[in-house]
């Protein structure tokens, strides 16, 4: 329930079949007093949200709030996201009768309680009426794992460009006491091992000879170890951590650079937000990655490898005319192929296709 690339999704998918005139609920499941910066956007226009305040582990009353809500509501369709309500809500709901459809955004890993949830999803996947997977590679890890093709759907995200205009470069750069002669590098994302922070601080430690200063906007469980990592590579000085940012899609134009380091992904919405804001992209070719952008439109390196993710930087630094046509060419493709009405359209056809 932050500001990440699923909660973009379903903002983007509640907000389109509104206006597309669905009637559309986002119920979301809460705990410890989370939830106003993820629901309040769609209050705002207009999509009901509807918060259940649920204690930890209470999966019992859980259900029956949920199946509740259900027979009260009468959805002709229960779209879940999220291992948790895989789990959880949607199979209360189909046991009283709805059709359910989940948007796998792929797999974190992480410790030994986000295993046994991620081993419970996938096991889950297998009863849903519709399973959408956002890239190719996850997709075909989904029908490799027992979801029957005839049930699963490749669903690339969209981008639904409802940010509000970029801020300008001078203004974030000052207002992140960036110097304007240093060349900025922006990492977003939540601080997890899966996304590749620590590749991308190794990355500095090969580049002390550049005038680099990196900005993370995000925040997560691993935040204190980065920030260790950091003092122990002796590249702190030139990290500035900047936690969550409920406007992050609206800063990229005061990087120079935007790096994805992930070691493993979806369909990135944040990859989305660089293209949009023609910011040069280096990006691991991992999951829906290279289907979003090629060699002409980004620079993708292999996952883990540090020197290459290095070399790529220097590259950008040293030839910045090619790194801004390769961002032309991204924010092209970005308007040609990742259009949201035909992505809204693709949605409906799944919900109109359920018996």
């Amino acid at each position: 329930m932050g500001v990440g690339g699923a909660e973009r999704v379903v903002h983007a998918l509640a907000t389109g079949q509104r206006h597309a005139g669905h009637d559309v609920r986002v119920v979301a499941v809460l705990g410890n007093g989370a939830g106003p910066a993820f629901l309040a956007p769609l209050d705002r226009v207009g999509v009901e949200t509807i918060p259940l305040r649920i204690p930890p582990r209470a999966y019992r009353r859980e259900r029956s709030e949920f199946l509740e809500l259900c027979r009260r509501l009468r959805p002709d369709v229960v779209h879940t996201h999220g291992y948790h309500v895989d789990v959880v809500d949607a199979a209360a709901a189909r046991g009283a009768g709805f059709p359910t459809v989940t948007t796998v955004h792929g797999f974190t890993g992480g410790d030994w309680k986000n295993w046994i949830y991620e081993r419970l999803q996938r096991r889950a996947f297998r009863r849903f009426d519709a399973v959408v997977a956002v890239s190719r590679p996850l997709a075909h890890d989904l029908e490799r794992t027992g979801v029957p093709r005839a049930r699963l759907h490749l669903v690339p995200n969209a981008w639904p460009a409802d940010d509000g205009p970029l801020l300008a470069r001078a203004e974030v750069r000052e207002r992140f006491g960036v110097p304007s002669d240093r060349f900025h590098i922006g990492w977003v994302g939540r601080l997890t091992e899966e996304k590749g922070a620590d590749l991308l601080l190794a990355a500095v430690r090969l580049l002390g000879d550049l005038p680099l200063t990196v900005s993370v906007v995000g925040d997560g469980r691993c935040r204190p170890q980065l920030e260790r990592v950091a003092v122990r590579l002796g590249v702190s000085d030139r990290v500035r951590w900047l936690g969550t940012r409920p406007e992050a899609a609206r800063l990229f134009k005061a990087f120079d650079l935007f790096v994805l380091s992930s070691r493993t992904e979806g369909t990135p919405m944040v990859l989305f937000e660089a293209m949009a804001a023609g910011t040069p992209v280096v990006a691991t070719a991992v999951g829906g990655v290279p289907d979003v952008v090629s060699a002409q439109e980004a620079l993708l390196i292999a996952a883990g490898d540090v020197a290459g993710l290095a070399r790529a930087i220097r590259s950008v630094h040293a030839d910045p005319a090619a790194a801004a046509d390769r961002a032309r060419r991204a924010g092209e493709r970005l308007t040609r192929d990742f259009a949201p009405q035909p992505w809204l359209a693709r949605y409906e056809h799944i919900y109109r296709s359920l018996p």
